[in-house]
């Protein structure tokens, strides 16, 4: 039996589905991944939000989706994460330690304060910004991934997502690609 996988990297951009169709109300036709992926036989391994840019693995193998994508199997996801404020380290901490979300505790995460990301590219349309309010940028790796949690933990503690990028899943990263663009590999 052959166990290798086929795996498509793509720096999915700001405003685009995760999913080959669009399954939106009136089809509205907006961007999806069929935009920048001409490939049949690849299927996401978990989701990004339309609202979020970054890293999205697609593979040809449904146990590797499975891998990649289930939530017991913990694999951990990296994100940079531009937040409305300036949060201290002790503002932080429950990020560490888990919080109370609706859909129960979130698992520890690895959170700290980065330098505007290196890859960081314009994004169209460009975040809101306020005058009198700063900026900074977060680091945060999760081990478990539920639907909008990066948003929902930062707005728990005061601290609302202006702009979210998936820097890294497992050991695959966004490293020289750009948004739209697309590398393949093989397991």
């Amino acid at each position: 039996m052959n166990d290798s996988a086929h795996l498509i990297l793509f720096h999915k951009p700001y405003n685009v589905l995760c999913q080959f169709t669009d399954q939106g109300t009136g089809s509205e036709g907006r961007e999806n991944l069929s935009t920048y992926i001409n490939s049949p036989g690849y299927y996401p391994a978990g989701r990004l939000d339309r609202d979020s840019e970054g890293l999205v693995v697609l593979t040809d193998n449904g146990k590797l989706q499975h891998k990649i994508s289930h939530p017991d199997n913990k694999m951990s996801k990296t994100y940079w994460v531009q937040v409305e404020g300036e949060p201290s380290a002790k503002e932080l901490q429950p990020l560490l330690k888990g919080i109370q979300l609706k859909d129960g505790r979130t698992l520890p995460a690895k959170c700290k304060h980065i330098a505007r990301p290196y890859l960081l590219t314009p994004r169209n349309p460009p975040i809101r910004v306020r005058k009198n309010i700063p900026d900074s940028w977060l680091e945060i790796t999760l081990s478990e991934g539920r639907n909008r949690q990066v948003r929902r933990m930062c707005a728990h503690i005061g601290f609302p997502v202006l702009r979210l990028i998936r820097y890294r899943i497992g050991s695959w990263t966004l490293d020289g690609l750009l948004p739209g663009e697309n590398r393949t590999l093989t397991t």
